[in-house]
């Protein structure tokens, strides 16, 4: 499982290089996969990437720098900071997300697809014991 998630983590991550962000590291990417659609709080992405809020600021820090990402006032309190994507960061997601489907679909071409759909029940059935965020 190990093997095959980071062939997909290389492939989205090569489409990000692709379409033109070669300033983005790959430990940058990954956190920005953690990211809410509304956004998420720093302490919450430091643990997503099993990390210190001290690290996940840091990498929050160079990506707002670089235009990726923004941080806005939490609506459900004032005095937090939500970190969202922007408009550049979301465009490149799906970028990633299309070079993941692809990814997928060469896979569903080698497993077939009565095997694809078993592998993904399977993976989202171990999801519900295995992701504490899902």
């Amino acid at each position: 499982m190990f093997v095959a998630a980071r062939s997909l983590e290389a492939r989205a991550y090569d489409a990000l290089v692709a379409a033109g962000a070669d300033d983005i590291t790959p430990t940058q990417a990954r956190l920005m996969a953690q990211i809410d659609q509304g956004g998420t709080r720093v302490v919450t992405l430091a643990a997503r990437a099993r990390t210190t809020k001290q690290s996940a600021a840091f990498l929050v820090d160079q990506l707002e720098r670089a235009g990726y990402v923004e941080r806005v006032a939490d609506p459900r309190d004032g005095r937090a900071k939500l970190v969202r994507l922007t408009a550049r960061a979301r465009a490149l997601g799906d970028r990633a997300d299309a070079a993941v489907a692809e990814a997928l679909a060469e896979w569903e071409a080698h497993l077939g697809a009565t095997r694809m759909r078993q592998l993904e029940e399977t993976m989202s059935m171990l999801r519900e014991i295995t992701d504490p965020w899902a």
